[in-house]
């Protein structure tokens, strides 16, 4: 038998800390380098005001228990380049803009980091690499990712487009706010125009649903749409590290 290519060794030995920054919560768990989670995911909410020292610090004590890990992949809602923070919707662009989170996590808990915005970290746990897949995720409020044929485009924030009036933002539209408000039947028809709106604009081939309140869809049954697990957005941090199919720049 042939022996293990030095690629196929380092999959093997992967144990990523996979990081999932949410408005509401901060989720991590350990995974291989296919994704699967080896211990239970945990969850703390996630403080208010946030800067990055008051955010660090809550990721420390997030993955106190949780076993050694050789990696660390991080999910961030807004926009990220180069392993740094662009915006930061939801934590004030003032305080984050610029600040180099990959590196800052990486001397904090010891091992490399890399840094991918969040609804794009959960489309590469469940795409399936052909044609044109996006996808959606709703939580504190809407993200994006678009990938082409397995590789991850640059990204769009599309949370922050107006999709009613002049205002009113996806985020406003379909975020977690506007389903307390306007209740679950409402809201649904939010998404599924949301949805229709997204379809007209990008054509793409497969959307994939996720993050926390996609449990609460009545989509009908589509050969073209699927819901994923929650967890989801934790699995995607072994791609970020495995011999994958993205550049390393569009992430690092």
């Amino acid at each position: 038998m042939a022996g293990r290519t030095r690629q196929e060794k380092h999959d093997e030995e992967l144990r990523v800390l996979a990081i999932d920054i949410g408005g509401t919560g901060l989720k991590a768990s350990i995974v291989d380098r296919s994704g699967r989670l080896l211990v239970a995911r945990q969850r703390i909410r996630t403080p208010y005001p946030s800067p990055p020292p008051v955010m660090l610090d809550a990721l420390a004590e997030l993955i106190a228990a949780l076993p050694a890990h050789n990696r660390i992949a991080i999910g961030f809602p807004g926009v990220v380049r180069s392993g740094a923070v662009v915006t930061a919707p939801h934590f004030g662009t003032e305080d984050w803009a610029g600040f180099p989170l990959a590196n800052a996590a990486t001397e904090r808990f010891g091992s490399p980091a890399r840094l991918v915005n969040d609804a794009e970290m959960q489309g590469l746990a469940v795409i399936r690499g052909n044609g044109l897949e996006f996808i959606l995720t709703l939580g504190t409020g809407a993200g994006t990712g678009l990938f082409r044929d397995g590789r991850l485009m640059p990204h769009l924030e599309l949370a922050q487009h107006p999709i009613y009036g002049k205002k009113t933002t996806y985020n406003d539209y379909i975020g977690d706010a506007a389903l307390r408000e306007e209740g679950a039947k409402h809201w649904n028809k939010r998404v599924a125009h949301a949805i229709d709106v997204l379809a007209s604009l990008l054509h793409f081939d497969h959307l994939f649903v996720g993050g926390g309140n996609a449990r609460k869809l009545t989509l009908a049954p589509s050969p073209t749409i699927t819901i994923v697990n929650n967890d989801s957005g934790i699995e995607g941090g072994a791609a970020l590290w495995r011999g994958n199919p993205l550049e390393p720049g569009d992430y690092a």
